[in-house]
């Protein structure tokens, strides 16, 4: 069955836990939203319900998980859950802060044990990819995380700049629409009306 032209994927980032609040790396670990995280779900469920999604699909970690509950509660359908979602594996060095490893490694990316963007990538486009079979006239919800969220914007349209220059709030969305065979990305780091500006 061919895709409808012009359908939509929101691409969401999770709401903020008290390691966003610290700037801390989170990666695998897996905290529950803080205060703010919670609210920042529920005003990010109020407006993304309004475009009745078909379908929420969240990383496994509890973070997103509790985002995706709120949105599919109020849209009234199932949250699927997908690992390729999840955050960027930091090893050891989740918990730490980007200064810390950069100080110590020159970037996040040379630190030993912290997982290659190109598998990041990798396994942001399959889960994307999947997301054809379901696309339709109402739109697709994926809850994931800042760093595989950056990895997949940049790959869609470069003209935003390298992944770590990507702008991705707490609980903010993106909408990926898919036209003439391909994505395009149409809106980028867009926050609910009635959410607070959530922590980087």
């Amino acid at each position: 069955m061919p895709v409808t032209n012009n359908a939509r994927v929101l691409l969401v980032r999770h709401g903020r836990t008290v390691l966003n609040a610290e700037n801390r790396l989170r990666g695998r670990l897996d905290p529950e939203l803080d205060a703010v995280g919670l609210a920042e779900a529920d005003a990010l469920a109020q407006e993304l319900a309004a475009r009745e999604p078909a379908r929420v699909v969240s990383s496994p970690l509890r973070r997103a998980v509790q985002t995706a509950e709120a949105i599919a509660r109020r849209a009234g359908v199932r949250v699927q859950v997908d690992r390729g979602l999840i955050d960027r594996d930091y090893g050891s060095w989740a918990g730490h802060t980007k200064d810390e490893l950069i100080d110590r490694w020159g970037s996040v990316d040379a630190a030993p044990g912290v997982e290659r963007p190109e598998h990041v990538l990798y396994r942001a486009c399959v889960v994307l990819v999947q997301q054809l079979d379901f696309l339709g006239p109402h739109p697709v919800v994926l809850v994931s995380h800042d760093a595989v969220n950056r990895a997949l914007l940049a790959h869609l349209d470069p003209a935003l700049g390298p992944a770590s220059r990507i702008d991705q709030r707490t609980a903010c969305w993106n909408e990926l629409v898919h036209r003439m065979g391909g994505w395009r990305v149409e809106l980028v780091d867009q926050k609910p009306r009635a959410a607070a500006v959530g922590a980087r």
